[in-house]
């Protein structure tokens, strides 16, 4: 590979962001956005896929992989204050344009994003992320609940949310062919969550995602108005969210590319080779 992986670390408002960095300087960007409960390490499949021709860059974001993970007392850990950290990161590295990757929490963090600086967004990837209230699945039940009355659900939230099935689950999902998914991913995020510290941080941004919830329609509104460049890419394993989900952002947007593969929530885990393909196919349109 001509362009290999570099690991850095940029300090924004205060805090250590660590980032992955791939690719041509003077190449289209895409800046990429990870779920929960990964990292950054979630885009390595696609830096060593994708580097050669375009440049990538992937950020943890605070209290998850190797940012630094302040207190809560010390840091809101609200969706709209990672992204308002998140925009200044992008201010600290000078970037003006990019295209987005947007992955489960990514699309809260990024829609964020987009409504703030519309002008840097290109063109935008939506990888099992929601954006629709209908989108949130089944298991949402408990989660719902503990919106309502956190005090209450606090420890079923807990199980339901960060527990060691669960973890695994994002993963296989219903996948029959589960020996394709390498067991390192989820026992390494299982390990992380039961850091110090961790339980309060995901417990407190999780409260938080009501807050997207109730943003969904400003989100809808402006692809509905401005009609991105959009491509959808979805695991039909995928048990966080609805299945209909990929279908709504193309209600939204009617020239959305949308790819429903034979994959888990976490779709780069066995199908990066064919979403490094749609990828690029996406990107060499709007050059």
């Amino acid at each position: 590979m001509n362009n290999p992986t570099i690991y850095k670390t940029i300090k924004v408002d205060g805090v250590n962001i660590f980032y992955r960095e791939a690719g041509p300087k003077n190449a289209p960007i895409i800046l990429l956005l990870h779920g929960l409960p990964s990292s950054s390490r979630m885009f390595e499949p696609l830096l060593s896929r994708l580097s050669d021709q375009y440049h990538l860059i992937a950020p943890d974001y605070p209290g998850f992989g190797h940012s630094d993970w302040p207190s809560p007392k010390e840091f809101s850990y609200t969706f709209d204050n990672i992204a308002k950290l998140m925009n200044h990161f992008v201010d600290a590295l000078a970037i003006s344009k990019y295209t987005l990757y947007m992955a489960d929490y990514g699309s809260p963090v990024g829609f964020r994003m987009v409504l703030e600086h519309p002008e840097r967004v290109e063109s935008l990837i939506v990888q099992d992320g929601v954006a629709h209230n209908e989108g949130l699945g089944a298991n949402w039940k408990k989660r719902r609940e503990f919106w309502e009355n956190r005090k209450d659900n606090e420890e079923a939230l807990r199980k339901n949310l960060l527990s060691f099935e669960t973890t695994r689950t994002r993963h296989v999902g219903d996948d029959p062919n589960s020996d394709r998914y390498d067991p390192d991913l989820w026992t390494d995020e299982f390990a992380f969550l039961n850091q110090p510290g961790q339980i309060e941080i995901q417990s407190d941004l999780f409260f938080d995602y009501r807050t997207n919830v109730t943003s969904y329609p400003k989100w809808q509104e402006w692809m509905q108005k401005n009609q991105p460049r959009l491509l959808v890419i979805w695991g039909k394993h995928d048990l966080s969210f609805d299945l209909g989900e990929p279908e709504r952002y193309r209600k939204d947007v009617p020239t959305a590319e949308v790819y429903v593969l034979d994959a888990g929530h976490f779709a780069l885990d066995t199908k990066a080779d064919e979403i490094a393909e749609l990828i690029d196919g996406f990107m060499k349109k709007q050059k």
